[in-house]
């Protein structure tokens, strides 16, 4: 029997399914073979390259930095992973990855010299700047020359260009020193129209991290302690640079100052005029840097152009694994980035996950020391108390605990340092901000404006007090200001008892007013100038570790395909791949870029008030 043949609706269901089925088998070819192509590129680029990933000898260690230098990246091995294969470079480095290749080029008999390349180093803290010099420093002893050649150098740029032996611009470049500032928004207008109130609560006549939201002006008091530590941070630029230029501070500052008409007088010629003040050494263009190794001895590259050299990425994933597990050593936590209560990502300071870090480090029968790295402005107050008591807790155990205060460790990155057996910071660390402060937001003038009231009743005093929908009651405001004060009284106390000290003469340094590292030492808030390395020494001694030692970071572990992410990102296979034009669109590394920048209130949560230890301190 013939079967009947479909017709009408039914047929035109079936038809229209056939056609939706070749559809999605065309469109799951498509992206499957491309991306079977690249997966079978790569694991061919892995075979090739693991032959040719060496470093050859004559090298030339180039180090072109990209974005900032942190403590601990915040962009994950994934976004790092899509940035190298879309060609570009992720916008973070570690700072212990540049001082460790340095250091490790410095015994390295393959690398002759180093070239630094600072045009796209982003801002970054004069502490973790003044770290790099110091490797650059040790890189010089060893008998190794350091050049730096930029197209055009800003002062963060040049500080680390000072340390080398020549300074290159290129001939339609400058050097830009011009100072420090620290300006910023104010909202309380902005507020105003939109009728939210901001309440402040807070204890220190210089605690001034929330005035944007309650003054359309910077107070008197925060811009004369602004101006103190500020012009302590520059001092110390002006002489540092002076004497590594072998310069003149007094005639560096007036160089500086007189900056504007000195450009006019050079009618605009910026490569002449730091030529002319000796901030460079010569004018040159790439070519003329190129033709400068091969006069110098530095071979040629492979394709018989350029000179022979290794990037700082390579370079770096060639040093073995210095983060060694096993036996008797030193612990290192890094605490970097905003506090906030909970689990937070690396990058960012979580109290609950911060504070399993140093309970794990202090678990671990291998750790006989432990070193709190931090480089943070501060933020929950709760979850910096919570790190505080695993540092406590550590010292119970009888585990010397020594913190290393990077760029920042203010206010609540001083609460989470406090109770250390010793405190290491840089000359131009800056840190102190004793103070807390509390906010609550609420929108009756909001909802006024937009003709909606809110009434009701309550059973007591309390009862909906903190509903965002009313004003808050003086007496609510009260209470709240009372559990400041008292959170004030605990942090000026705690650090007297931490460093010895009377509460007077703790609270007449603190009131939250920001000093620099020296000037910190000068007032007892910290023991000794110093890099992360010699806080790192002090713990060993303290152990009584010897000199040979193991040093492992305690971080968030890895899981398997975040580690093959990230040594892909670092591995030959991406440059084979891209040898053969393959890479990834340059828009997919902006994607989780796109998503707006986190700030302080953040982690606010609604209709209760939120108490900080923070600060607003970070120079442009």
């Amino acid at each position: 029997m013939v079967p009947q043949r479909q017709t009408g609706f039914w047929h035109f269901v079936c038809t229209l399914g056939r056609g939706i089925n070749i559809v999605r088998l065309v469109i799951v070819n498509m992206i499957f073979f491309p991306l079977l192509f690249i997966v079978l590129l790569i694991v061919i680029g892995m075979i090739i390259g693991s032959r040719s990933e060496r470093v050859a000898s004559n090298s030339v260690l180039v180090i072109k930095p990209e974005g900032q230098i942190v403590e601990q990246y915040s962009i994950g091995a994934a976004q790092r992973a899509l940035a190298a294969m879309s060609g570009e470079q992720p916008k973070q480095v570690q700072l212990r990855d540049i001082v460790a290749a340095i250091d490790a080029a410095a015994k390295d008999e393959r690398i002759t010299r180093i070239l630094l390349l600072p045009d796209h180093l982003q801002a970054s803290g004069f502490a973790s700047l003044r770290e790099v010099g110091a490797a650059l420093d040790r890189f010089r002893a060893a008998g190794k020359p350091v050049i730096v050649w930029g197209a055009g150098l800003e002062q963060g740029q040049y500080y680390l260009a000072a340390h080398a032996d020549r300074v290159l611009l290129d001939p339609q470049g400058g050097v830009m020193l011009m100072g420090l500032a620290n300006y910023r928004l104010f909202y309380k207008d902005l507020l105003d129209k939109l009728g939210v109130d901001v309440h402040l609560f807070r204890v220190g006549q210089f605690k001034s991290a929330a005035e944007p939201y309650i003054l359309d002006h910077a107070s008197p008091e925060s811009k004369e302690a602004d101006s103190f530590w500020m012009s302590g941070l520059w001092d110390q630029y002006i002489d540092e640079v002076a004497k590594l230029r072998k310069l003149d501070p007094a005639q560096l500052r007036k160089a500086i100052n007189g900056l504007p008409d000195a450009i006019t007088a050079s009618q605009g010629d910026l490569g002449k005029l730091s030529l002319d003040e000796h901030l460079v050494d010569a004018l040159a263009t790439e070519n003329d840097v190129e033709d400068m190794m091969r006069k110098a001895g530095v071979p040629a590259a492979q394709d018989g152009h350029g000179f022979r050299q290794v990037s700082l990425d390579r370079y770096v994933a060639t040093l073995p694994d210095t983060d060694d597990q096993s036996g008797d050593g030193v612990a290192v936590v890094v605490a970097e980035g905003e506090i906030a209560g909970g689990k937070q990502p690396p990058g960012q300071i979580g109290g609950e996950s911060t504070a399993a870090l140093i309970r794990a480090a202090r678990e671990n029968r291998h750790t006989k020391a432990l070193v709190l790295r931090v480089n943070s402005p501060g933020g929950e107050v709760y979850a910096a108390e919570q790190i505080r008591r695993e540092i406590a807790l550590t010292k119970e155990a009888g585990i010397p605990v020594v913190v290393s205060m990077g760029d920042v460790a203010a206010s609540g990155g001083y609460w989470i340092s406090m109770n250390a057996d010793r405190i290491y910071a840089e000359p131009n660390t800056i840190t102190g901000s004793i103070g807390i402060f509390g906010m609550y937001f609420n929108v009756p003038g909001t909802l006024d404006k937009l003709g909606v009231k809110s009434d009701g009743v309550a059973t007591g005093p309390l009862a909906g007090a903190f509903d965002i929908t009313r004003p808050l009651d003086p007496k609510v405001g009260a209470v709240i200001q009372s559990i400041i004060d008292k959170g004030y009284r605990d942090f000026v106390g705690n650090v007297a008892k931490a460093r010895g000290k009377e509460f007077s003469a703790i609270d007449a340094i603190a009131q939250g007013r920001v000093w620099t590292g020296q000037q910190a030492l000068e007032r007892g808030l910290v023991d000794q100038m110093g890099g992360l390395g010699d806080a790192i020494g002090d713990a060993a001694n303290r152990a009584k570790l010897g000199k040979n030692y193991p040093v492992r970071y305690v971080e968030t572990p890895s899981g398997a395909f975040e580690q093959f992410l990230s040594s892909l990102g670092d591995s030959a296979a991406i440059r084979v791949a891209q040898s053969y034009g393959v890479r990834l669109p340059s828009w997919v590394a902006q994607l989780p870029a796109m998503a707006p920048e986190l700030s302080l209130l953040q982690h606010a949560q609604a209709g209760r008030p939120n108490i900080y230890a923070y600060c607003f301190c970070s120079p442009r």
